[in-house]
């Protein structure tokens, strides 16, 4: 069974913000694989799904990003998923809008809610997609994830959503190198 989890925050407050891209991710996902993740259990909406002849499990915790750990240790546990077959999706500020980039590892970047899944998996082997925010620096960090995103980005939003829902999908059929060579973007604004 593959676990596949959306970063984000509850509430309406935060539903199209930057920093629950994640959870917008996952839902379009779960949308064009005929299902919505609706089901409630342990401070986390989850769904079933078949993709590919192979069982996933969507996955958004309710606990606000700084504690999402706690909700995917719960789902790991209780359905026994090897680390090889998380994916945790979440946005990436450090990224050009649109940018997605996949990981089979790695240090949290300073997002809180990667780091708080890999304080409670106790490893940084799980694997990763990050999708770009960008980050205009008039404004806090802080203030930046929790803002929307404006009419100009709204379709490279979309393209990187759509991209995302392509992404799971390889990954799920073809696994890690398949879907690094296919999907992985080098920045248009330097770094990694």
């Amino acid at each position: 069974m593959k676990l596949i989890v959306g970063l984000g925050n509850p509430g309406l407050r935060y539903k199209n913000t930057r920093h629950n891209i994640g959870f917008l991710a996952v839902d379009n996902f779960a949308k064009v694989n005929g299902t919505k993740i609706t089901k409630r259990e342990s401070n986390s909406l989850f769904t079933k799904s078949v993709v590919d002849e192979e069982e996933c499990l969507l996955l958004k915790p309710q606990t606000f990003m700084n504690n999402s750990g706690s909700a995917v240790k719960l789902f790991v546990n209780k359905f026994g998923i090897d680390l090889n077959d998380i994916l945790v999706i979440c946005d990436d500020v450090n990224l050009t809008l649109g940018i997605i980039r996949f990981r089979p590892k790695g240090s949290s970047g300073g997002h809180k809610g990667l780091r708080s899944v890999i304080e409670k998996l106790n490893t940084v082997a799980f694997n990763r997609l990050r999708i770009g925010v960008g980050y205009e620096r008039k404004d806090t960090l802080k203030d930046y994830v929790l803002s929307g995103f404006n009419a100009n980005e709204k379709k490279s939003v979309r393209d990187a959503i759509s991209k995302t829902t392509d992404a799971i999908g390889v990954w799920i059929s073809h696994g890690v190198e398949t879907t690094m060579n296919r999907f992985n973007e080098k920045k248009k604004d330097g770094g990694e």
